[in-house]
């Protein structure tokens, strides 16, 4: 794969917001969650721990503290403070977030799972119909969002076609396909994830393994996601980045606007090429999206739409 594709794919990744666990707020960034930011692990934990000792009760904090002890391989204590966090705010964000690969794999984690599950069940009543379809597709969200931030330090730090770089996005894609394998499996035994059955974030977690496969796999499944947009599980915008990835991916152009590349010559970020520029937002107002250069004005891309 081409390294633009490679671009396109990180910045697709960075700008979805559900396509994380837990999106950081503007002004939101401690000294710890920026070295971390950068890889500093050491220099992160020091800084989680200081916070620590300073407001022991910061929910936030000692969650990203937990995440840094999974990413720096101290597993007893990441679970030692993922339970202090999530005994004080319910969520299902640590069952999907990628820090926390490395503890997952620990013999402690069925356990902490099925405690989450359970505060969940007991703060929710039961919201999951199908709790092991759902604990799939938890793991495989998580593993999509793998390695994202990493990839983006080494591009920083090395340059986007470093030989660093490569190699990461190479070992991506081939744990992409892993995760793209499993979860056809899935499918094929359970059908398209409903939220009745499994919830949001682990329907989410069915779409994102998708969307970062390939033509294919995308045009198999479209009609899935669309029947999830028209049930109102999935957001109409889902189905466009959907459709014009697969297009992407096939070298064509897109036909609703929804994807970007980089321009080395310019340094900047700019429009895939559209399919017919003087229908696009007719097209995307039958989605019931915003015009496309409003659109795009919140990556800091000018379009000016032509004439009809």
């Amino acid at each position: 794969m081409k390294p633009i594709k490679f671009l396109l794919i990180l910045f697709i990744s960075a700008i979805s917001a559900l396509a994380t666990g837990q999106p950081s707020l503007p002004g939101q960034r401690s000294v710890a969650d920026s070295l971390k930011d950068e890889g500093d692990i050491p220099g992160a934990l020091a800084a989680y721990r200081k916070a620590y000792l300073a407001n022991p009760k910061d929910q936030r904090n000692i969650y990203n503290y937990a995440c840094a002890l999974s990413v720096g391989k101290q597993n007893d204590s990441c679970f030692k403070y993922l339970y202090l966090a999530i005994k004080m705010d319910t969520t299902i964000n640590s069952l999907i977030d990628p820090d926390l690969l490395t503890v997952r794999e620990d013999k402690q984690w069925n356990k902490y799972e099925k405690y989450v599950i359970s505060l969940i069940n007991s703060k929710f009543k039961n919201p999951y119909n199908d709790i092991e379809y759902a604990s799939a597709l938890w793991r495989l969200r998580a593993m999509d969002q793998a390695f994202f931030m990493e990839i983006g330090i080494a591009a920083r730090k090395t340059g986007s076609k470093s030989s660093v770089v490569e190699a990461l996005w190479r070992a991506k894609f081939i744990l992409q396909k892993y995760s793209q394998k499993d979860l056809e499996e899935l499918l094929s035994k359970k059908g398209w994830p409903r939220l009745k059955d499994v919830g949001k974030e682990a329907a989410m977690g069915a779409y994102l393994v998708i969307q970062h496969s390939n033509s294919e796999l995308q045009n198999k499944y479209l009609p899935e996601v669309k029947k999830a947009c028209e049930a109102d599980e999935l957001s109409w915008e889902r189905y466009a980045l959907m459709y014009d990835r697969s297009l992407f991916n096939d070298n064509k152009p897109q036909k609703y606007g929804t994807h970007t590349r980089y321009n080395e010559n310019t340094g900047k970020e700019e429009l895939y090429p559209l399919e017919d520029e003087t229908k696009v937002d007719m097209w995307r107002k039958e989605l019931g999206l915003e015009p496309l250069a409003d659109y795009l004005a919140r990556f800091n891309i000018k379009y000016q739409p032509v004439l009809k």
